[in-house]
């Protein structure tokens, strides 16, 4: 039964995400932060956290609007979607700004699945097609607002692009009469119906609009909405029904919920077969409280949601393992876990890599901030980065000559040596394990 459930969810999801539609959140960013509109910069939110909520709430792909005037902001607002992406798992387009191949290539390089031109710029249709055959099609997306565009360079497109942005609603039917290149539409304001008519024609790939921004907006709960309206969208299908567990006593079943990323185990709770399906519905956590007999979704008073990463079934199908994107703490006393209460405890050697690595920094960064005078590490910042700098280079010398000994122990030695001295220099220009782990995960 297992393995049958398995493959039939398998079969689904290769099918779905061939065809599926799109949800585009948009993002303008002036000298570094996140603004309001082309014309209105005023600051609608730290710019890492609005792309984390994009990341949880269900939105697919985020375009980003570079607004910058000047080279050096120019430099800094690629920077800032460079840590964007290192940060989320969706996939980011940006545009704005881009004067020469060297611009695209920096868009790309920062973790970019396209970027964005404006063909109608001077020598812009140029430096279009020179990067879309240097990088490929599928990795330059066109924006377009009005049809005399396409229709005077229908070949060109469908020789080099394989996608457009249509920044104007009402040309729509004109350049669905031109060409078949898919594209994600531009909406001005949020309208239901028309949205299914949009997402219902064949070459649109998706939607975006300033309202999909929009706090209020249950992007999950759209996208289920939607697919009961026959449009393929990336939502959860699950593999299980809720007639597929077994229930406890009270009909319902246990839920263990842990962080995505760390695995910490952040609470219990159970779940009826009501609170199952909104779950799945809203993309957010939700429960069913037995002591006030009432659903409810974590954190819609406190905000601290829990946005759904995957659900899965124990052997015996009667308990649930919920992995999920925390926001603020998981426990109603403000802990970050609901875990804290010790009972008993046998002292025992950390192996788990990352959590060494972490402590040890700990440590480090603890002497960074308060100093005691024998310790090594401290003299070490004491001196300065030259001092830090010099030892490194020492240490991988280190590495290199005990590389030659046939004995493992030196070189074992040696490179613990060195991560150590590679973190003093991490905590001295504050980088953190968090950031070295987000860079090689996009490797």
């Amino acid at each position: 039964m297992i393995q049958e459930l398995q493959m039939s969810y398998l079969r689904k999801e290769v099918y779905r995400r061939m065809d599926r539609k799109n949800i585009v959140a948009t993002l303008y960013l002036k000298d570094g932060k996140a603004v309001r509109s082309p014309e209105d910069f005023t600051e609608v939110g730290n710019v890492y956290e609005l792309c984390q909520l994009y990341n949880d709430s269900g939105v697919d792909k985020i375009i980003i609007f570079d607004l910058s005037e000047d080279e050096d902001e120019h430099e800094k607002n690629i920077h800032v979607i460079k840590i964007i992406n290192r940060n989320i798992d969706i996939k980011v387009c940006a545009g704005g700004n881009i004067n020469r191949i060297d611009d695209i290539k920096k868009l790309l390089y920062a973790g970019c699945l396209q970027v964005i031109i404006n063909p109608t710029k001077k020598s812009g249709l140029i430096l279009a097609e020179e990067a879309s055959a240097r990088f490929g099609k599928d990795r330059i997306l066109l924006s377009v607002k009005n049809v005399d565009f396409i229709f005077k360079h229908q070949k060109d497109l469908c020789e080099s692009f394989h996608e457009l942005l249509i920044l104007n609603q009402d040309i729509l039917d004109a350049v669905e009469n031109l060409t078949d290149i898919p594209h994600v539409v531009m909406l001005p304001k949020y309208d239901y119906q028309e949205i299914i008519e949009i997402l219902k024609r064949e070459n649109v790939r998706g939607i975006t609009g300033d309202f999909i921004n929009d706090l209020s907006i249950e992007v999950m709960k759209l996208k289920s909405n939607l697919s009961q309206e026959g449009i393929k969208m990336d939502n959860f299908a699950p593999a299980l029904k809720w007639s597929d567990l077994k229930l406890n006593s009270d009909g319902m079943v246990p839920v263990i919920v842990q962080d995505y990323r760390t695995d910490e185990v952040l609470m219990l709770a159970y779940m009826n077969e009501e609170a199952f399906n909104t779950t799945i519905n809203i993309g957010k956590m939700t429960y069913y409280s037995r002591s006030r007999n009432e659903l409810w979704t974590k954190g819609l008073t406190s905000g601290h949601v829990q946005y759904v990463k995957s659900l899965t079934a124990d052997c015996d199908f009667d308990t649930i393992l919920a992995k999920v994107s925390q926001v603020g703490a998981a426990c109603h006393t403000g802990n970050r876990t609901c875990f804290f209460n010790s009972i008993v405890k046998k002292e025992y050697v950390e192996k788990n890599p990352l959590k060494v690595l972490e402590s040890v920094y700990d440590v480090i960064k603890d002497r960074r901030e308060n100093p005691k005078d024998v310790s090594y590490t401290n003299s070490l910042f004491a001196k300065g980065i030259d001092s830090i700098l010099k030892k490194l280079g020492e240490e991988s010398t280190s590495i290199i000559l005990a590389s030659k000994n046939p004995e493992e122990d030196q070189l074992k030695y040696e490179i613990s040596d060195f991560i150590y001295h590679c973190m003093i220099l991490m905590v001295e220009k504050g980088v953190t394990w968090e950031d070295i782990t987000n860079e090689l995960a996009q490797r």
